[in-house]
């Protein structure tokens, strides 16, 4: 008999993957199925990123590369890094990683060990828990509420603190809430973390999802004493529709940078090479494929966000960022999961349950999806719950 490592035993498996690919299977048998279940974006890849990618392969940018990443991407990384964020990252670092879920992977095997803990505010995405279980952390998680738009208090961060706390998550624009912190709360969180001399990951993968006149600060620009303490997650997938390429990245210091090196040398190697090609032309080139999509994103947030209003015994707060609704569905007296399943067997409207993000209240939507899938969906949604309530 196979003994699996105990470690293994401790972890959930992705709900989110779970049920999209549950909604894919029924749309292969043919039936008419609405998704709101996937964290990405329904746009193809730019066509000048795909491009450079297929110039990099004519030229035969197809062998081994550096673990770190090749250094013309690093280089754009920490151009950006500057321009937009005003962190002041040099190529050396900087790691390039097959996507924002990588980064997080190996930074908790460098970081985390027996005893360390990790505080994470929920609703959270769904992996931060079990990558600090899996390097042996302790997460402690923080409730928030709607009522604050799903945003820890410094309260709350504060009494979180212990002397065995090594990571606070910070998620900004959110996975799956879509809450934004503004740049005084940034400032305030940052201040706690120098005061309490623990490091904070600031996972921005969907810094470019805003609206509303929202804001962006990254909290590493806040000062250099908070800059000293910063990991700072992003990548390609959200904001270039670049999902499926598998490129991401990490700045920190360089000792940071060195260890996740080691740990990447000995498990992916580096990131695919003419991938990292495509990366470099979405850096370099017109940013007018974001604003576009944005526009898109913006008027389904519109419509999404007026219909749920209409629907009695549901709630949402307004995201502020990201692709994503959060709905409260607790009226009905159904678990997040029980809801979901029940929903998708009845109306074939895929929804991901909340409890896979710590809140067993909500079912996230993603709008992340045609404009046709979101209207038909949302009737049959709509029938589903008043039948329910």
């Amino acid at each position: 008999m196979i003994k699996l490592a105990q470690r293994i035993a401790q972890v959930n498996p992705s709900i989110t993957l779970t049920i999209t690919a549950e909604a894919k299977a029924m749309k292969a048998q043919g039936l008419d199925v609405c998704s709101f279940s996937a964290g990405e974006p329904d746009f193809d890849t730019p066509a000048h990123i795909k491009e450079a990618a297929k110039k990099a392969l004519d030229e035969g940018k197809t062998k081994y590369g550096a673990a770190v990443g090749e250094l013309a991407l690093r280089e754009a990384i920490a151009h950006k890094l500057q321009k937009d964020n005003n962190l002041n990252y040099q190529p050396e670092n900087i790691i390039v990683t097959n996507g924002g879920k990588h980064s997080l992977y190996n930074l908790m095997m460098v970081l985390i060990e027996a005893g360390d803990e990790v505080i994470i505010p929920a609703p959270y995405w769904l992996s931060y828990p079990e990558m600090v279980t899996l390097a042996g952390g302790k997460p402690v998680i923080v409730p928030t509420t709607a009522e604050n738009n799903y945003k820890i208090t410094p309260d709350q961060l504060k009494q979180a603190i212990t002397p065995k706390t090594k990571l606070f998550v910070l998620n900004s624009p959110s996975n799956p809430t879509g809450a934004v912190y503004s740049p005084e709360e940034i400032k305030t969180i940052a201040q706690i973390i120098i005061d309490h001399d623990i490091l904070v990951v600031s996972d921005e993968i969907y810094e470019k999802i805003l609206y509303d006149g929202a804001t962006h600060l990254s909290i590493g620009a806040v000062n250099e004493e908070i800059f000293k303490r910063t990991i700072t997650s992003n990548g390609f997938a959200k904001a270039y529709s670049m999902t499926g390429w598998r490129v991401g990245y990490v700045a920190a210091p360089t000792e940071i940078i060195k260890a996740m090196v080691k740990v990447q040398g000995h498990s992916t190697s580096n990131v695919c090479t003419f991938a990292q090609y495509g990366a470099i032309a979405a850096l370099n080139s017109s940013q007018d494929c974001v604003a576009t999509m944005l526009e898109a994103f913006t008027q389904r947030r519109k419509t999404m966000s007026q219909a749920i209003a209409s629907i009695s015994h549901i709630s949402a707060p307004m995201p502020q960022g990201a692709f994503y609704l959060f709905v409260d569905i607790s009226a009905t007296g159904l678990t997040s999961l029980d809801f979901c399943k029940k929903l998708l067997q009845e109306e074939n409207v895929a929804t991901i349950p909340g409890i896979a993000f710590g809140e067993d209240r909500c079912i996230r939507f993603s709008y992340a999806t045609d404009m046709t899938s979101i209207n038909k969906g949302l009737d049959k949604f709509a029938q589903f719950v008043k039948r329910l309530t």
